[in-house]
């Protein structure tokens, strides 16, 4: 497995690496309140004739709940499983399943997920959790419809990072999982190495420890064999996010797994994700055929 570049940003000076990580000075006010308005509206919107259910707990230690949408009765669906972002501080899962409608016209399940966010709780809680969710869906999956052979995960921003935590090495066990629970991921807009977010403004809020920088770095613990990827980001992206997406996809493609690399042009860092409410635009085509098995 090649080093990490990534890491070694952690050395450059904190004014930089608050610019390159600093999503939020991309876009103007208005531009980031639209954007989040729509998360949450064309959410509501996707859901409205959803076959599904809410407010499920999966993870009676902390009480957090997922919604899962798009089952149809006597069906066994794949599933795609989101995470939200917001630099695992904001957001929750009713701004986060504007993919419901157009993964469920395709015989796709949706499951959006709930996580406890910081400062409340660490950063190595939100994994636990994220990773609960999916063992629970895993075991617990069938009666809902889905098949726990089917399940596939993404997300955007922080959620992009803790979907890098499913696909990584060496928690499965401890969580009654087989290795390949994850049939295949679309991280989006990702953050894989946090050696330089824990010298970065967010360290305000993460209070990431050097240990946690290790276990929770999603390119510190890229398996010998993984699923098929999607690494996207948008044009518009800060560029530590732009060199954490390239650089995590060559890691991939190290280990002879298949990634495919995608810049979605005039989007971005907050706008990208919702193309996956357009069945028409190229990141939705792109999860639909991974799930289908048609990826690269």
């Amino acid at each position: 497995m090649p080093n990490s570049s990534i890491a070694h940003e952690a050395t450059l000076p904190k004014d930089v690496l608050n610019v390159d990580y600093n999503a939020r000075g991309t876009v103007s006010a208005t531009a980031f309140d639209r954007v989040m308005q729509r998360y949450r509206q064309e959410s509501e919107t996707a859901c409205a004739a959803l076959n599904g259910v809410r407010d499920v707990v999966y993870d009676p230690a902390s009480g957090e709940t997922l919604d899962i949408f798009g089952t149809r009765e006597g069906e066994m669906r794949p599933l795609f499983l989101f995470v939200h972002g917001g630099y695992w501080r904001a957001l929750s899962k009713y701004d986060s399943a504007f993919m419901a409608a157009m993964l469920a016209r395709k015989g796709i399940a949706t499951a959006v997920v709930d996580y406890s966010l910081a400062p409340a709780v660490s950063l190595t809680e939100i994994v636990r959790q994220v990773r609960s969710a999916t063992a629970f869906l895993w075991r617990e999956g069938a009666r809902f419809g889905i098949d726990r052979k089917r399940i596939f995960a993404g997300g955007s921003s922080a959620g992009g990072h803790l979907t890098g935590t499913l696909l990584a090495a060496g928690w499965h066990d401890d969580y009654g999982v087989p290795v390949d629970v994850i049939k295949g991921a679309m991280p989006v807009s990702g953050l894989y190495h946090l050696a330089p977010i824990a010298q970065s403004f967010a360290q305000e809020w993460m209070s990431l420890t050097p240990q946690e920088v290790g276990a929770l770095s999603p390119a510190e613990h890229i398996p010998s064999s993984g699923p098929p990827i999607v690494v996207a980001y948008a044009q518009g992206e800060p560029a530590g996010f732009r060199r954490q997406s390239r650089e995590y996809h060559e890691m991939w493609l190290a280990t002879g797994a298949r990634s495919t690399l995608m810049e979605i042009p005039g989007r971005n860092h907050f706008d990208v994700i919702l193309d996956l409410a357009d069945p028409q635009s190229d990141l939705s085509k792109s999860l639909v055929a991974l799930i289908e098995g048609k990826a690269g």
